[in-house]
């Protein structure tokens, strides 16, 4: 039926005819074989690059874990720092408020000290013209004795001393102390 149709080419008909007229698979040559071979290369070329992705995925995972465990210890070490010089920070400011308390403190002394210090300079000053005057005085005095003694030691004193001055009959001398 097929082959009396007139649309059909006649190379398609005589390969319709041969197929038709041949015994049954006597002439068919399976190429399965080959096809089954290019699959089982296939599967193994698949099988071999998924133990090769496997193994690099494992390979990933474990430098990823360690990675992370490194991580989270420098978190970690880091997170001390923190808290370490937060710490720091809060004792540093409250050293910062006594020092200024101090400093405060200090200035109030050196101010009393400066006006102690004046008043001390003022008396030194009033204590040196004292005591210059004083010394000029003594000074004065110290020449005055110098001429006295002087004119005292002279022989006319002497012998004027010795006609004023009682002599040791007319002397008295106390015995006893009540």
């Amino acid at each position: 039926l097929v082959l009396g149709k007139q649309d059909m080419l006649d190379v398609d008909r005589q390969e319709l005819a041969s197929f038709l007229s041949a015994k049954d698979g006597s002439s068919y040559a399976p190429k399965s074989g080959e096809i089954t071979g290019i699959l089982k290369q296939m599967g193994d070329t698949m099988a071999k690059h998924l133990a090769e992705s496997t193994a690099t995925e494992d390979a990933a995972i474990k430098t990823y874990e360690s990675l992370l465990a490194a991580k989270a210890k420098e978190v970690e070490a880091l997170v001390a720092s923190i808290e370490a010089k937060t710490e720091q920070i809060g004792k540093l400011g409250v050293d910062i408020v006594q020092m200024k308390e101090d400093l405060s403190d200090t200035e109030a002394a050196n101010l009393e000290d400066g006006k102690l210090l004046a008043g001390l300079k003022e008396s030194c000053a009033t204590k040196k013209t004292e005591w210059d005057e004083r010394s000029k005085t003594r000074a004065a005095e110290l020449v005055a004795l110098a001429e006295t003694i002087k004119i005292l030691n002279d022989d006319d004193a002497l012998e004027l001393f010795k006609k004023t001055l009682p002599s040791a009959s007319a002397s008295f001398m106390q015995m006893q102390v009540n």
